[in-house]
């Protein structure tokens, strides 16, 4: 319903843009007088349903109501002609209602009463039309009478035992039992059909000790019939040779005839079929197979998946339900039966056809003399529902001629309309399917301006305070609304004032000068209306003197100033905060007009004090903070605190009737002042033997006067409380009992609620002990509908709660809970209003729309159910919807279900967490208290591509030392369409002359792009020792997903690598003098990963920045972090440091960069403290701290370090290359051990004097040799023992324990002749045989051979 005020021409402007211009039409006020003064055309409210079937035992009662202004007048039509109610004196119409009763009670027939009705509701603004009613009388025929013969069948042969109900209205349930009344048994094997006809998919022995008798139950008669039993005798071979039956008893089966048979099917019949169903109803297919054994049925649907969520398997999977089918379940289904013998399968097209349904129901229209607006009317269904308008009841075609009026298709244009042009309109869409047919009246109406606002309204504010005038308004045409004050004659908008269309006047800021009388005037072509308002502006609440933060030592006086200054005309209330919680004002306290004072400060007066000063309009607050000291800690630091010792001698004086006085004798306090005494009473009537607080009291006070209950026998004990805690209990007083009297308090908490749908539970807080007052307790509980006419029920009960049962849905009551006693009534109750039990919401949201907002999120908007039709406490809009597919192909989604709710009265939300490049379905209800209502028409819309998620996995794979194999696998949610893949990927060299941590060095960054289909790379490396870093992601046209990281794994154990690296590159420079020095810092930087400074570190390829190191300041206990070192390469740093903090303590390294990034690594206690920093910023300077876990960084204690640049190169000289270095290395030791071995042959002769027996080989296993030599004759170029001799001829050691360990550790080492340290290069074993031995000769070379090897 929409309308527009100006006149447009439609030269040149399409129809369907002149209706996008359309404004909304004038909405009424909810105002029950203004609505009952306003003419308004009928509209029907109630009536019974289309398919009405009635009891024949019963009275009819067709229903049909309608409201409108003037009452309507109702007719009716049967069968399509008038039906006179005045002639029928069974029949009578309701006072001022439409509703017909048909009355038996005197005779006749209510099947003469059978036909198509239709109400019609009238007043002189036109006609509105109900539903055609189709009037049906249940009907529960008898079985015809038949003979059933005895069925003979043999076994394991199928069978269907036929039932053939009478047709009823509506049709029976049928079910079948034995003419004993016993249920048959059903199984895969046995059971009955939905035409209700019972199948044996074979046929057994034991099927024959019962009849079977087919039974129909009729709903309204509640009668069941019962067919003639079926007798079966089934026919069974024997075996006729007792010889053949006791020597092949696995052949029984065979000899009696039963036969494994293939599945066949019963039930449908051939090989496929066909089935038609309406959308919104629930789709049963069915297949019933014989066979031996029974089959088993399985269901599929052809080309995707049964539809999720709503597919049900019934009667054993011989029955596939899909409940509220909807068109994208068409297709084809088959079933499939099998047994070991075989399989059959049966296929089922479904074709999906819909009555009409509605897109754009008609709405009502309330229109101004002169505008413009519409009626809209979509439908859809399968076929396409026609669409036909009448007007009051007659079809358009056949009214009157308007020329204000315009009809195209499913719409209906008014233009310039004036009165006397209201009128009911009809919207009947129909197919071969059904109809929907609905009314919308168009209501012209001429009223003049009313001001909605009560009379003479005063608003108070507060100066400076932003602030609004109300004056709500109505009239048609629209008024026009204007401001005045104190009776001025310019209109008030702009500057401080800013006037709406809703007839508020809004002012920025309320000044003084802005007080006085506001008058708004409502003015139409009809005449004006006005109202005023007077507006006083108030001077703030200000808090002119706060409290201030003050150090009191205990039991002193404070006095906490307050002092305010307020508007005289507002009433101040000014209340004390302790911790943002209402301070108690007990007897050590005092509250002034300018302040509070404490008397005796206790330790647990410390705390926030906030002074609130209020008035109706405004508030202010000051706070401050007391601190209380204790005594001096030189007078009570020796002597230790304790529990105080529990009160004694209690002692009951000045009895009275509602108090009494109790008097103790306190105990020790044990070096604790006692701060209070907790009161507690015990009774022995309602709860005996349990202890209730009644009171607390300062710890300076031994007596305290005690208020008390009527009716209650009281025995009490003290406990005293200090600092540590509390005392034990005191011992009890003695008894005093109280006299009874009538309550005085009613009960609390009282509510009322429905817990079903047609009744109202009342519960509410009973009284206690002390507040029962006397005997015999028990509550009168009354209640009534919420109206002044009704009448109050009551009913008496001891419990707290009463159900209220037969209450309509979701009515207000007035609820009263009054407490009685023996001795009276406590004062009349307040009136509470509850509310009976809720049923589901009966209408579902309409004009669902949906806008993508992105990839994942879609923003809905929904046209919210009237009031009337949730029938309970509107809790929420939900939205559910599923994913049905991926607009991928052969992509599998689930179709899980999920939902975003709404809460409130709202018509937008946003549904989020989508998944990209899917076609998603979606419908809304509404929910209340008792759960969800129909749901609204199902909307599909899909949703843009996004990026992909990461692929499922990448897998490296190094077959060589040339190659690396990468292989991945496709993302798990492509999320859209792939354009291909991106492959990033770094090289990390380590060098021979370095570290493997400080010392590698990583190329720059390269990147490779592939097809959508390609899932495998292989990498040439350009060296055998680089590893590297691989960085792999899918992308779509939307752009880069999210990337998976792996690392190639290393080719040679790290530490080994620097050990070989070591004495490679020492064997060339070895008689320098500077090998131990480098072999030193190598082992120091394996074990403490502290990187050394040395020659061969700075001939490294690899950029790094250079250590930074300072020492920290002392901490108060005396421990102290010292030498901090950052050592840093282009995206690490490896940190060190040293302290003398006990063992185990936690550290934190906190670090910032230059732009400001901050982040912490907590360090668990190890030795030495070092820690490693990852993923830093090539080129970038950080700021460092390093301090125990439990205490925070010094300010000026930081150390600072630059991380290297990223290099760019990624291909260097081969010169420059480790593996090249070491290779060189390795040969020129080589060359040089040779050049050796001749020397010492040439200069010895040849042979060393190494044992008699020169012809023996030397054993290496031999120990009971202490000395001897071999010979470096021809024959000794053989291989020696436990060695083995690899593929190019090199001799190398089969096992070795050597390690850079055993070279570091012994005693002093041995040089040769020439001064050359040659005693370093000898295994362990061989070093401690020479110093045991003592001698001076040099360690032969080929041990050399075997260290390196």
């Amino acid at each position: 319903m929409v309308m527009q005020r100006h006149h447009l021409t439609r030269a040149g402007i399409a129809f369907a843009l002149y209706l996008h211009h359309l404004v909304s039409a004038i909405e009424v006020p909810l105002d029950s007088n203004i609505q009952s003064e306003l003419p308004q055309p009928p509209t029907i409210t109630k009536q019974s349903v289309k398919d009405y079937i009635v009891d024949p035992r019963d009275n009819i009662f067709i229903e049909c109501e309608a409201k409108g202004n003037p009452v309507p007048t109702f007719s009716w039509t049967r069968n399509g002609k008038f039906f006179n109610v005045a002639k029928d004196p069974k029949v009578s119409m309701r006072r001022r209602s439409g509703t017909l009763v048909i009355d038996f009670h005197s005779g006749g027939r209510p099947e003469d009463y059978e036909g198509e009705y239709q109400c019609f509701a009238r007043n002189d603004y036109g006609t509105a039309l109900s539903s055609k009613i189709h009037l049906q009388v249940s009907k529960s025929p008898l079985w015809p009478k038949e003979k059933v013969d005895v069925i003979e069948v043999d076994e394991g042969a199928p069978l269907s035992l036929q039932c053939n109900p009478p047709p009823g209205l509506p049709s029976p349930v049928i079910f079948w039992m034995s003419s004993s009344m016993e249920p048959i048994h059903q199984d895969k094997r046995v059971s009955q059909g939905q035409n209700g006809d019972l199948y044996f998919s074979n046929v057994m022995l034991q099927d024959a000790q019962t009849d079977y008798s087919c039974n129909a139950r009729f709903h309204f008669t509640h009668t069941i019939q019962q067919k003639n039993p079926y007798t079966l005798k089934v026919k069974t071979s024997k075996c006729h040779a007792d010889t053949f039956c006791l020597f092949f008893p696995l052949l029984l089966i065979s000899a009696r005839g039963i036969t494994e048979t293939t599945p066949s099917f019963m039930y449908p019949y051939g090989t496929s079929s066909s089935q038609m169903v309406l959308r919104g109803v629930d789709l049963l297919l069915e297949c019933i197979a014989s066979g031996v054994p029974a089959p088993d049925i399985m269901w599929y649907k052809k080309g995707g998946e049964l539809p999720a969520g709503k597919t049900k398997l019934e009667n054993f999977n011989k029955a596939l339900r899909i409940s509220n089918v909807s068109e994208e379940d068409s297709g084809e289904y088959f079933c499939l039966a099998s047994n070991k013998m075989g399989s059959i399968r049966h296929t089922i097209s479904v074709r999906v056809k819909a009555a009409p349904y509605w897109l754009d129901e008609p709405q009502n229209l309330i229109l101004a003399p002169g505008e413009d607006g519409r009626l809209v009317c979509r439908a859809n269904g399968n076929p396409k529902p026609a669409i036909q308008w009448l007007v009051n009841g007659e079809p358009i075609e056949a009214s009157p001629p308007n020329p204000s009026r315009e009809v195209s298709g499913d719409t209906i244009v008014f233009r310039d309309t004036q009165i006397g042009s209201s009128a009911v309109y009809q919207c009947n869409a129909s197919n071969e399917h059904g109809y929907l047919l609905a009314n919308a009246f168009v209501s012209v109406l001429d009223v003049p301006p009313r001001i909605l606002a009560p009379r003479n309204q005063l608003i108070k504010v507060i100066q400076n305070n932003r602030t609004r005038l109300d004056c709500p308004f109505f009239g048609s045409p629209i008024p026009t609304l204007r401001w005045f004050k104190n009776g001025q004659g310019n209109t008030l908008d702009g500057g401080n004032y800013k006037a709406h269309e809703n007839g508020s006047l809004e002012m920025t800021m309320a000044r003084k000068e802005d007080q006085g009388i506001y008058t708004c005037v409502a003015t139409n072509i009809l005449g004006k209306a006005e109202a005023q308002v007077r507006l006083e502006v108030k001077d703030p609440t200000r808090i002119v003197r706060g409290p201030e933060d003050q150090v009191m030592m205990r039991g002193s006086m404070l006095r906490l100033h307050c002092r305010v200054k307020h508007d005289p005309t507002l009433k101040l209330t000014v209340t004390w905060l302790k911790d943002d919680a209402p301070l108690y004002i007990g007897n050590r306290m005092k509250k002034e007009d300018d302040g509070l004072k404490i008397y005796g400060v206790a330790e647990r007066d410390q705390g926030d004090y906030t002074c609130v000063a209020s008035t109706e309009l405004d508030k202010d607050s000051a706070k401050a903070y007391l601190t209380v000291l204790a005594v001096p800690a030189n007078r009570l630091r020796d002597l230790p605190k304790e529990r105080p010792d529990e009160p004694r001698d209690l002692e009951l004086t000045d009895l009275a009737e509602r108090s009494v006085r109790l008097t103790w004798i306190p105990g020790d306090d044990n070096n604790s002042p006692i701060t209070d005494y907790l009161v507690q009473f015990e009774e022995d009537r309602f709860q005996p033997g349990i202890w209730h607080n009644h009171s607390r009291y300062p710890g300076s006070v031994n007596s305290a006067v005690l208020r008390l209950s009527p009716y209650v026998n009281y025995q009490f004990r003290v406990i005293a409380v200090n600092e540590v805690g509390s005392s034990v209990p005191s011992v009890p007083s003695e008894r005093y009992q109280t006299n009874g009297a009538r309550p005085e308090i009613n009960p609390t908490g009282v509510q009322g609620a429905g817990t079903q749908k047609n009744n109202m539970e009342i519960t509410w807080t009973p009284l206690n002990a002390t507040q029962a007052y006397g005997p015999n307790l028990r509550y009168i509980v009354r209640w009534r509908r919420r109206d002044p006419r009704g009448s109050w029920y009551n009913e008496t009960v001891k419990t707290p709660r009463h159900v209220v049962w037969n209450t309509p849905i979701y009515v207000p009551y007035e609820i009263k809970v009054q407490a009685e006693n023996d001795f009276g009534r406590a004062p009349e109750p307040d009136t509470v209003i509850g509310y009976s039990g809720e049923d589901y919401p009966k209408a579902a949201p309409t004009d669902v729309r949906i806008r993508v907002l992105n990839s994942t999120a879609v923003a809905l908007t929904w046209t919210r159910v009237h009031l009337d039709t949730i029938q309970g406490q509107l809790k929420e809009y939900r939205a559910y919807f599923w994913r049905d597919s991926s607009l991928l192909k052969n992509l599998w989604v689930s179709k899980k279900r999920q939902y975003v709710s709404f809460p409130g009265d709202r018509n937008r939300g946003i549904v989020s967490r989508l998944f990209p490049y899917s076609n998603y379905k979606l419908e809304m209800v509404v929910t209340n208290g008792r759960g969800d209502g129909p749901r609204s028409e199902v909307k599909e819309f899909p949703t843009p591509e996004g990026v992909p998620s990461s692929p499922r996995y990448l897998r490296i794979r190094q077959p060589n030392l040339e190659s690396i194999n990468l292989e991945w696998d496709h993302p798990e949610h492509p999320n859209g369409v792939l354009t291909g893949y991106n492959l990033k990927y770094q090289a990390s060299t380590t060098t021979c002359l370095s570290s493997p941590v400080n010392g590698s060095k990583t190329g720059r960054t390269l990147v490779e792009n592939f097809s959508p289909n390609q899932t495998r790379f292989t990498l040439q490396r350009t060296d055998p020792i680089s590893r590297y870093r691989f960085f792999l992601s899918a992308r779509t046209q939307v752009g880069e997903g999210k990337t998976i990281m792996e690392e190639s794994p290393a080719l040679l154990n790290e530490g080994m690598w620097s050990s070989n690296c070591f004495w490679l590159c020492c064997g060339v420079g070895g008689g320098d003098g500077t090998c131990m020095s480098r072999k030193v810092q190598v082992r120091e930087s394996v074990a403490t990963t502290l990187p050394a400074t040395t020659a061969a570190s700075t001939t490294t390829a690899t950029e790094r920045a250079p250590a930074a190191t300072t020492k920290q300041e002392l901490a108060t206990n005396g421990s102290s972090i010292w030498d901090i070192r950052a050592m840093a390469n282009s995206n690490w740093a490896n940190i060190t440091w040293s302290h003398n903090y006990s063992a185990g303590t936690d550290f934190v390294v906190k670090y910032i960069t230059s732009n400001k990034t901050e982040k912490s690594i907590p360090v668990k206690a190890q030795t030495p403290s070092s820690v490693q920093l990852a993923n830093l910023t090539p080129g970038m300077m950080y700021k460092l701290w390093v301090f125990p876990i439990w205490s925070s960084p010094s300010e000026h204690s930081y150390i600072t370090f630059t991380t290297s640049s990223a290099y760019t190169k990624n291909h260097v000289d081969i010169a420059t290359q480790g593996w090249f270095i070491g290779l060189m290395c390795a040969i020129a030791l080589l060359v040089l051990i040779l050049l050796i071995v001749c020397f010492i042959k040439r200069s010895r002769g040849g042979k060393y004097p190494v044992r008699d027996n020169k012809d023996e080989h030397l054993n290496p296993e031999d120990k009971n040799v202490e000395d001897g030599s071999f010979d470096y004759s021809d024959e000794d170029n053989k291989p020696l023992p436990n060695s083995q001799t690899s593929l190019d001829g090199t001799i190398k050691q089969q096992e070795s324990d050597d390690s850079l360990v055993d070279y570091g550790e012994g005693g002093e080492g041995q040089f040769n002749e020439d001064g050359s340290f040659i005693g370093q290069y000898t295994v362990k074993k061989d070093k401690e045989e020479t110093e045991g031995n003592e001698s001076s000769e040099a360690t032969s070379p080929v041990n050399a051979i075997y260290s390196l090897a």
